[in-house]
């Protein structure tokens, strides 16, 4: 996966810039979405890997399945991708761009792992909380894990918050070792 987004990565920054640029980040990321979803279909996949289809046939089939959901220029965009045989990076680049959107946003996604639902209040107080640490508007998504036993893991970025029982039960089992 290293490798693809290092591939990946010129493109989300080249695409980030013309949407940043245009004042159409989100626009951008509808028709990056839109991409993917497509180049993701296991039918189009199919046809996109079989060598017999030529580049200008790969993008016709990706542009009349798009319709009106690409600019213009996300539809040059699509061309280019083609033209490079760099098409099949489409889920990486849109999940690179919206990084990028979301830094330029100032949001940070959380993902909180609990052994038991969170409850409108508990969720804002820590939504309010994470906010208050990482500087950022946070964008949580609550999964619930029911093997954690109690407290919750929550990872933003690449931080890891790990208030969970079997980490504070390995933390004092440490402890004792020491």
């Amino acid at each position: 996966m290293a490798e693809l987004t290092t591939i990946a990565r010129p493109y989300a920054e080249a695409a980030f810039a013309l949407a940043r640029d245009a004042n159409a980040l989100p626009a951008w990321s509808a028709m990056l979405k839109l991409g993917s979803q497509i180049v993701s279909d296991p039918r189009v996949a199919d046809a996109l890997d079989n060598p017999r289809l030529t580049a200008p046939a790969k993008e016709s089939l990706l542009l009349a399945v798009a319709g009106d959901g690409l600019s213009e220029e996300g539809r040059n965009f699509v061309r280019v991708l083609v033209g490079a045989d760099r098409i099949a990076l489409m889920p990486v680049i849109a999940t690179l761009f919206e990084s990028l959107k979301d830094g330029a946003d100032g949001v940070a996604k959380a993902t909180i792992e609990s052994a038991y639902p969170l409850d409108g209040d508990d969720l804002a107080d820590l939504t309010i909380a994470l906010a208050r640490r990482f500087k950022r508007r946070i964008e949580p998504t609550v999964v619930v894990n029911e093997a954690l036993v109690g407290g919750a893991r929550i990872t933003v970025g690449d931080e890891v918050i790990d208030g969970t029982v079997q980490e504070q039960l390995r933390a004092m089992a440490q402890q004792l070792r020491a």
